[in-house]
């Protein structure tokens, strides 16, 4: 019995959603650097994605911008299908969208708990399921967890709860693709310098978290991608695992 061979770095493909901002883009330029052709994924900004786009070609990569809803079933399917049709397959898929509204649970509007609800764990396992189905043997799928999950910030109530659900998916799946070649592993960030992270703290707030971590610093976008890049490329023999990039806040 012959085994399905492995794409060649220069042959893989890698679906990236949130790929027009924040980490999501460092990670699709990174994945780009490395050899493979990126499908940035985005939700309501064109111009932020074919910014990604542009940079990336600009870098030698090739790479094409396509708008969906990681919560529709549909537009996500349609989403594969463009990675598909245009590059002949997908080998990683790295799940970097999300959204976070911060308050204590007693005073949560239950509408923003709604929309994470729909965006971060229902947009997991929507962009999962495709995932399941079309990687090649080989591949990779990686989703975005949180450390928030363990350190467990006040404030943070429902964001974390999504991301636990985020864990949850994440050890299943790996574990339902037995026999595929296929690894699905969550990367956790810690505090890091991003527009969603940064947004409406005091720079006190800022400051402080950003000693948290012995290293005495907040993350920066390029920490996360290299971890990324790791598990969706030689990283064969980690599996079904939340790995903590944080700096060792925990």
């Amino acid at each position: 019995m012959t085994s399905t061979p492995t794409p060649t770095p220069a042959s893989r493909v890698a679906v990236v959603t949130g790929g027009s901002g924040g980490i999501g883009r460092v990670v699709a330029e990174r994945l780009a650097a490395d050899g493979l052709a990126v499908v940035v994924s985005y939700a309501g900004n064109p111009a932020s994605a074919q910014e990604a786009v542009g940079a990336i070609e600009a870098a030698g990569g090739t790479a094409v911008a396509v708008r969906a809803d990681v919560a529709d079933q549909a537009e996500v399917a349609a989403l594969f299908d463009l990675a598909q049709e245009r590059f002949g397959g997908v080998d990683v898929v790295v799940h970097a969208a999300g959204v976070m509204r911060l308050a204590p649970l007693a005073e949560l509007d239950l509408a923003d708990f709604d929309q994470m609800h729909r965006i971060n764990v229902r947009g997991t396992f929507v962009v999962g399921q495709q995932a399941a189905r079309r990687v090649r043997p080989g591949g990779a799928i990686v989703n975005f967890s949180s450390s928030v999950t363990k350190i467990a910030l006040p404030g943070y109530t429902a964001y974390a709860a999504t991301k636990g659900a985020v864990d949850a998916m994440t050890l299943v799946l790996a574990r339902e693709l037995r026999g595929r070649d296929i690894t699905v592993n969550a990367v956790a960030p810690g505090p890091t310098s991003t527009p969603l992270f940064l947004e409406g703290k005091p720079q006190a707030v800022v400051e402080q978290l950003a000693k948290a971590a012995p290293l005495e610093r907040l993350g920066a976008p390029d920490d996360i991608a290299e971890v990324v890049s790791f598990l969706a490329g030689p990283a064969r023999w980690i599996n079904g695992q939340v790995l903590y990039a944080n700096g060792g806040v925990i």
